[in-house]
């Protein structure tokens, strides 16, 4: 199952990792975003114990979305090491970011 990253959480669970963090920014509202949340479960399945994989809800964590400047949803980083190393904006099909999460493992 996806984890639920938060403002509070954010520093610990993603920026002190040293694996592979995906981080899906949505909201409740995003039509886009409910389109690509139960991919966003299967790849966490899929990769679970080698790739940390969750969302952050932006309109109950607005400080994490103001510091990555997130102005779109569904917005995804890739965070490894503390920086980021890839991202996707708006849906995309499974492949795509399967692709991108083999190339940073």
């Amino acid at each position: 199952m996806a984890l639920e990253f938060t403002d509070a959480n954010f520093q610990t669970e993603v920026l002190d990792s040293k694996t592979l963090n995906v981080i899906d920014f949505w909201a409740e509202w995003c039509g886009p975003c409910r389109a690509i949340g139960p991919v966003i479960e299967e790849l966490s399945k899929e990769y679970a114990g080698k790739v940390k994989i969750g969302k952050i809800n932006v309109d109950v964590n607005p400080n994490t979305s103001v510091q990555y400047g997130i102005t779109s949803i569904p917005a995804i980083l890739f965070i490894k090491d503390g920086k980021v190393v890839d991202k996707q904006i708006g849906a995309v099909p499974k492949s795509v970011l399967d692709k991108k999460i083999q190339s940073h493992l």
